[in-house]
């Protein structure tokens, strides 16, 4: 009997050649379309997506067809914490927990619910069986590899899920789809926030926070100019100081107590360090023996980093990396690799 695959379609050029390539390759394929998050006030594609997905599957020939509606439990799971971590101070990573708590937690159940032995998405990385066990690996292109964001993924979600791409750079999927005429072959890819779109953050956080005025400092703690919420800022951050008259400034602290940002020039050295120390280590592989000399990034994108991991107790660890890192930031992710696997992750204190 074929394999029965559930593949989440989203309408754009990526998740269509995975249905393709899974076609092709024998599966019985079947398709659906998470509606999680629909906006009248700002650039939601959701409809736009949905029929996009739905020209894809009749293209495709795929006969089923499925449209979930997730929205309360994207709201619950995704949409409050971002409020909620914003009003803290906290800058939250909405990917990685869209992917743990929506993509490969709610979609995996609701396949297994209907006994598909699989689902696929068009997520760029790879997974290999090795001995029982499944890895994630970097995908083929550096530049593109999503390994990071799946960080949060355990060896069940693995074991039932596929990545067709993973052999393919961006420009062979778009030709791929140029090649067999599919109707969304040309669509510019999404670059937004998870299922919501092109949005203002500030605009889309203003409407449950309210904005208040607060002093940007600099790092001998003279005012020297107005924001609007200190919440809005991270560590790192130059977007949205604007300061007549000086060199780029970057945010180096915050304190949302007294409602300040603390800013200095890039040169900083508040700006950079060699150690952290990070709490929920999540071993998405079989679990190994500290200390030793690994590989890491604290943030989609990065080079890897040379770094030697510590355990230090209740599922906590110290990373102390060979150059010093800009912007280590709490409440983001620390991801850990041995060559191209991933197999660890850990929240960042």
């Amino acid at each position: 009997m074929k394999k029965r695959v559930l593949v989440w379609l989203s309408g754009w050029v990526d998740s269509a050649v995975t249905a393709h390539l899974l076609i092709k390759e024998g599966y019985e394929v079947c398709a659906w379309f998470m509606k999680n998050y629909i906006s009248e006030e700002e650039n939601c594609p959701t409809r736009e997506d949905r029929d996009e997905a739905i020209k894809v599957a009749q293209f495709l020939g795929i006969k089923t067809f499925m449209i979930f509606d997730f929205r309360e439990e994207y709201n619950k799971k995704v949409v409050e914490y971002i409020y909620e971590w914003y009003k803290s101070g906290i800058t939250p990573n909405p990917d990685i927990l869209c992917n743990s708590e929506i993509k490969f937690k709610l979609f995996l159940e609701k396949a297994m619910e209907l006994w598909f032995d699989y689902i696929a998405t068009w997520h760029y990385a790879t997974i290999l069986e090795n001995n029982w066990l499944f890895e994630l690996n970097k995908w083929i292109d550096s530049n593109k590899d999503q390994s990071y964001f799946l960080a949060g993924l355990n060896q069940y979600q693995l074991s039932k899920s596929l990545f067709p791409l993973w052999q393919l750079t961006k420009p062979e999927v778009r030709k791929i789809a140029e090649n067999i005429w599919l109707p969304n072959a040309k669509r510019k890819d999404s670059q937004w926030i998870c299922f919501v779109g092109k949005v203002d953050m500030h605009k889309f956080l203003e409407k449950k926070i309210p904005t208040k005025k607060g002093n940007i400092v600099d790092t001998s703690w003279h005012i020297v100019g107005e924001h609007n919420w200190a919440q809005y800022f991270t560590i790192g951050q130059r977007k949205w100081i604007q300061i007549g008259w000086w060199p780029a400034l970057f945010v180096v602290k915050k304190d949302v107590i007294k409602n300040e940002i603390i800013v200095w020039t890039e040169g900083d050295l508040e700006l950079y360090s060699d150690k952290l120390t990070a709490s929920s280590l999540h071993w998405i592989w079989e679990k190994l023996t500290f200390p030793i000399t690994w590989w890491a990034k604290i943030r989609y994108r990065q080079a890897d980093q040379e770094v030697t991991i510590n355990d230090l107790w209740d599922w906590r660890i110290e990373a102390k990396f060979r150059e010093k890192q800009r912007a280590i930031t709490s409440w983001q992710t620390i991801v850990v690799y041995i060559k191209n696997r991933l197999v660890a992750s850990a929240i960042i204190d």
